[in-house]
């Protein structure tokens, strides 16, 4: 889910997805509405430039380059798919299933910022970046996000205007038609010391790192970047190259990091930036500006849900009882009454869908004692049954005190509550958590390094729903941080992507959450709510939009000034 990006999932902490700087250029009202240059703020930082890397793969990166989007489409604020009109003539075509294969006709002037054509080369550079095949990448310097798509391609080939991607036999997906992963030139990979990436390796992986060390200055999308610094800012400026049908109509446009709802209504409200999109919703900063005329505030479902992740490489977590212990005496209800008192948010119960869903089903219903429940009490029950020692300190069958640390997004008040809170629950079955906050950007390396014993994040997701199963359990995922392993797991997981019965394929990922529930991996939180925020009188054509993960950026070409 960009998590995740399909595109996977991608995460959205607070300081990564959930999850968030350089002057601004001429934002809001110091410059007065109808102004071309617009500054826009993202709620946390980054590390790499690479949106395929598992590290990189985080909703702050993907928001910050999305106005020079490489995607060959997104969702709208219907939940409808959209294809991205710079890159292709039209929608892609299903054109056989045995084996699977996809069309893509190119748009015929279909081009990078440069100049230089977009097509095959393009797509087999992220087939090679993505499918975690040693034979295709050095895959210590890759580490694919996710190789639920790549892994599965066994051609791709382009005659004339169209690209044709043919998957291994066997392999269908029903989401075939939402590929969303970002497109990396594979003329740049070429031009700067990996002329041979498609057939060595070792050049692959070079060139997958040099991309995450290095800032983009090429684009497909409606503006190009032409300066940036990692977890601080990104400048666009408009791309002349783009073959879009609406033409952008900022002069400038500016990505700045500005750390915190807090700090985004602050700068708002004195006119440095032009909008944001926050992280972290909080109703107590958007009441300072609700009754200012100069500011528009909307307040939506969003794509973001928080969750707790254990990590059985940890002494103590690697007990399953353990784990089920700790998220029953964790109470869900009671972080959204402290989070969001006076609010219609519940708590959610499913990895893969929430209670909209035509799809869900109350996963966490069925575990005993119930996950997310507070039942400190059922958890010591357990916790004696299987030879614990209980009390004011909880001690292992051998005797051992328990203890681990949680971590938690720095700045970030709902998760700073929630650790909080998790610290006071486990302290009931005697468990001793020290709380220690993530830096600012440090979300990515913090869970690809598996430096947790307990952290809380966010996914990011959008109306598809394939890839996430294997993103979060699959065994050789990269974004399995916890490092998650059940007997049959991976088997269930291909179900999911084996039909191109959307129903079905909803069935299968169902039957793999009722899989991981009892063995306490991941507990689901909440969905939280989403906000945007902006000055009126500075932009036209922000359109609040919970199914994409660039949320109100989704149709940053058609933003001008008002």
């Amino acid at each position: 889910m960009r998590p995740a990006t399909a595109r996977t999932w991608a995460l959205a902490g607070t300081a990564l997805l959930a999850a968030g700087a350089l002057a601004a250029c001429g934002g809001g009202s110091d410059s007065g509405g109808g102004d071309t240059d617009v500054t826009w703020a993202i709620s946390s930082g980054w590390e790499s430039w690479n949106e395929n890397t598992a590290d990189g793969n985080t909703s702050y990166l993907h928001q910050a380059l999305y106005p020079g989007t490489t995607a060959l489409g997104d969702f709208n604020q219907d939940a409808e798919w959209v294809y991205n009109d710079a890159l292709l003539a039209k929608a892609p075509e299903l054109t056989g299933e045995s084996p699977m294969t996809v069309a893509y006709t190119l748009n015929e002037n279909a081009q990078w910022s440069d100049g230089e054509p977009f097509g095959v080369d393009d797509f087999v550079y992220v087939w090679h970046q993505m499918s975690g095949k040693a034979e295709h990448c050095d895959q210590t310097q890759c580490l694919p996000a996710s190789t639920d798509w790549g892994a599965n391609v066994a051609s791709i080939t382009q005659e004339g205007d169209v690209v044709t991607m043919t998957y291994v036999d066997g392999y269908l997906d029903p989401e075939w038609q939402f590929f969303q992963t970002p497109m990396y030139p594979a003329h740049i990979a070429a031009d700067n010391g990996f002329p041979n990436w498609e057939t060595d390796p070792a050049q692959m992986g070079g060139s997958a790192t040099w991309f995450t060390q290095n800032p983009p200055t090429w684009a497909t999308g409606p503006y190009k970047p032409v300066d940036a610094v990692a977890g601080d800012y990104v400048t666009f400026e408009p791309n002349e190259n783009y073959q879009g049908s609406t033409k952008p109509a900022l002069e400038k446009l500016q990505m700045k990091v500005v750390e915190g709802t807090e700090a985004i209504i602050t700068e708002l409200r004195q006119g440095s930036i032009d909008g944001s999109w926050p992280s972290e919703f909080s109703q107590e900063e958007l009441d300072k500006v609700a009754d200012d005329d100069a500011v528009t505030t909307e307040v939506y479902d969003g794509s973001i849900w928080l969750h707790i992740d254990t990590n059985t490489n940890n002494e103590f977590l690697s007990d399953r009882v353990l784990r089920q212990a700790v998220f029953a005496a964790i109470d869900n209800a009671d972080i959204i009454a402290k989070a969001y008192p006076d609010t219609d948010v519940t708590p959610r119960t499913n990895h893969f869908f929430n209670k909209e869903s035509q799809y869900f089903e109350d996963l966490l219903a069925a575990s005993k004692p119930v996950q997310g429940s507070g039942a400190a009490d059922a958890a010591n029950q357990l916790l004696k049954g299987a030879g614990y020692t209980t009390g004011d300190t909880l001690m292992t069958p051998d005797g051992k005190p328990v203890k681990f640390n949680f971590r938690y997004g720095e700045g970030d008040a709902t998760r700073t509550l929630a650790g909080e809170l998790v610290q006071s629950y486990l302290a009931e079955i005697g468990i001793d958590v020290s709380l220690d906050a993530i830096p600012d950007g440090e979300l990515g390396t913090v869970l690809s390094e598996g430096d947790f014993d307990l952290v809380i994040y966010g996914w990011s997701g959008t109306p598809a729903f394939t890839t996430a199963p294997a993103q979060y359990f699959g065994s050789d995922s990269s974004s399995n941080f916890g490092k998650y392993r059940l007997d049959g797991l991976d088997e269930a997981i291909a179900k999911v992507r084996s039909t191109t019965d959307i129903g079905e394929a909803a069935g299968f990922a169902n039957d793999v959450g009722a899989m991981v529930v009892p063995q306490a991996f991941t507990l689901p939180i909440f969905d939280e709510p989403q906000s945007v925020v902006y000055l009126n009188g500075a932009l036209d054509g922000i359109v609040a939009n919970g199914n994409s993960q660039a949320g109100p950026m989704w149709n940053i070409q058609e933003w001008k000034p008002a």
